[in-house]
């Protein structure tokens, strides 16, 4: 079997990997990779070939028809008529849409400390130790594990 985990770079996996060589995992099963992180920043908006699921036009599609349809209903009474008052309601929803979007992004960027594995340990073991290193994992913040059962 093996086992999976990943990690935020701590002197935790050292001691995960202490603690499992003290309970008979030789060191040769064992394996902790360290992994390369991003170095561009998150492009907003998305292109027909790479998309995040994160759209930047949601709230500017929503807003952008509610002001339309205001501005449509009073634009019969205001002078310039129904079809100009849409459309200036449909930019400025549109635009505080837009504008609204973006402030969260900054504000969710600034506010929040994102965890993220930078290393991923690799366990080769036997399916009895499983109990044990899983244990030992969790109790040293591992972020996640998995295991993978070999095929015979």
């Amino acid at each position: 079997m093996h086992v999976f985990a990943t990690f935020e770079q701590s002197i935790f996996i050292e001691l995960a990997i202490s603690a499992l060589e003290q309970k008979g995992v030789p060191k040769s099963d064992i394996l902790a990779v360290p992994m390369d992180k991003r170095t561009e920043p998150r492009k907003l908006f998305d292109t027909i070939h790479r998309a995040d699921g994160f759209s930047m036009f949601d709230a500017s599609a929503i807003l952008g028809t509610v002001f339309m349809i205001l501005g449509a209903i009073y634009g019969f009474e205001l002078e310039w008529g129904p079809i100009i008052w849409g459309i200036i309601g449909i930019v400025f929803g549109m635009l505080i849409g837009l504008l609204l979007k973006l402030w969260i992004i900054k504000k969710k960027d600034k506010g929040t400390k994102h965890i993220t594995s930078e290393v991923v340990l690799i366990i080769r073991c036997e399916d009895h130790q499983w109990e044990t290193i899983e244990k030992i994992l969790w109790e040293n913040t591992a972020l996640g594990i998995s295991r993978v059962f070999r095929r015979v």
